[in-house]
């Protein structure tokens, strides 16, 4: 069981990867290893399915790049293999003055990020696009979209193994040796060998990583995102998708509503911590992986600064009238009969230890080895940029 690469990870960053290497050099054997019986189990198939424009990053940052360059090889991906996607833009508003300057700006960095079509709205403006929506001044992005992630996961998967590419399924990684020549890969299914390997295993990325470097420079800290739906009779309320002004300061982009390609509009997510890495629920708890998160040093050193935020957070998460009040600064209509419950996902967000919550992706080489230490939101939209880019750093050892 040797290959020329193992990937450790069946995610949409996993597979565009392992597609994107199979592409470049089709002789070279490629296995992806993934823990869970089926493909895209966490987070893409949780993900709320929004093709991002790259409005929110830092322009020249990773982020910004891969978002932007992967929004096009998506969308390219999509029209090849005739997966149903939809590119019907979205709102972003202001509710308050306090609130306009941060919009300006964000509507300048998505100029500066190479956008297009960007459209100012006054409040009457934002009522032609989305006439229940409160807000004092807003501005539209006709580039963002809407898929269903899981279907584009599942086509990666279907086109790998029909260039070769191998997908080990019920597999999961216990230990990793290397030596000059070789990475050792120990799993529950035994022992395999490879010249190189990619670790994108998103929520367990820091542990995998850990195998064979103890001083990896960041530990992942799970926060569950959560969701209501609203209910049949209200999703006339919202046409397509709406995001508040985000909070600069902390790498979530707020309560929101978003029309969902497989039907069904979402309102949320909140941004809590989970007590667990697949913590989808309140109720799974595991002590250990809790107790690791706790005394992380960078960890504490974010709930120092962001305990206020981090309380209202929680707040939310168990209150459905405080979640309610939330979504009703978008839109007043809104009560909390018309809310039902919705689906949440697990965002691995990496965190280094001097408190800092890794706001760009983050990719690094080191002996055989290429880590994806961070990649959230965008990653989805930006997977096959990000998949090319580690090929190319892969394939430069098989030249």
């Amino acid at each position: 069981m040797k290959y020329d690469i193992i990937i450790v990870g069946a995610g949409i960053v996993g597979l565009a990867t392992a597609l994107k290497i199979k592409e470049k050099n089709q002789d070279l054997s490629v296995l992806i290893v993934e823990k869970e019986e089926e493909i895209a189990a966490h987070q893409t198939g949780h993900n709320s399915g929004v093709i991002h424009s790259g409005l929110y990053y830092k322009p020249g940052s990773q982020k910004a790049v891969n978002c932007i360059r992967g929004y096009h090889m998506l969308v390219e991906f999509c029209d090849t293999h005739k997966i149903d996607y939809e590119l019907c833009g979205k709102v972003v508003v202001a509710i308050d003055e306090s609130e306009l300057p941060e919009l300006e700006k964000l509507y300048k960095r998505g100029i500066e990020n190479g956008l297009e079509g960007l459209k100012m709205l006054s409040h009457e403006e934002i009522k032609e696009y989305e006439p229940h929506i409160n807000g004092i001044k807003g501005f539209h992005v006709p580039q963002t979209g809407i898929v269903d992630y899981s279907v584009v996961a599942n086509k990666m998967a279907e086109v790998f193994k029909k260039m070769g590419g191998a997908i080990e399924l019920n597999t999961r990684v216990t230990g990793l040796d290397k030596n000059e020549s070789t990475v050792t890969v120990k799993t529950s299914k035994g022992i395999f060998e490879a010249s190189y390997l990619v670790n994108c295993a998103g929520l367990y990325s820091d542990k995998v990583a850990r195998f064979s470097d103890d001083h990896a420079p960041i530990k992942i800290i799970p926060f569950r995102g959560e969701y209501y739906k609203l209910s049949k009779e209200k999703e006339h309320l919202i046409k397509n998708l709406v995001y508040p002004v985000p909070d600069p300061n902390f790498p979530f982009l707020g309560v929101h509503f978003t029309r969902m390609k497989k039907g069904g509009v979402e309102a949320g997510p909140n941004a809590v911590l989970a007590y667990r890495r697949e913590g989808y629920k309140k109720s799974q708890i595991s002590l250990g992986e809790f107790a690791e998160t706790l005394a992380w040093p960078g960890f504490r050193k974010v709930a120092k600064k962001y305990w206020k935020t981090g309380l209202g957070e929680f707040h939310r998460s168990y209150s459905k009238t405080a979640f309610t009040k939330a979504l009703q600064r978008l839109l007043p209509e809104i009560k909390e009969s018309d809310l039902v419950p919705g689906g949440s996902g697990v965002r691995a967000q990496a965190c280094d230890k001097d408190g800092g919550l890794l706001d760009d992706f983050a990719i690094v080489e080191n002996n055989r080895t290429v880590n994806v230490y961070n990649a959230p939101s965008p990653a989805a939209t930006s997977s096959l940029s990000i998949g090319d880019t580690i090929a190319d750093i892969t394939l430069k050892h098989f030249q």
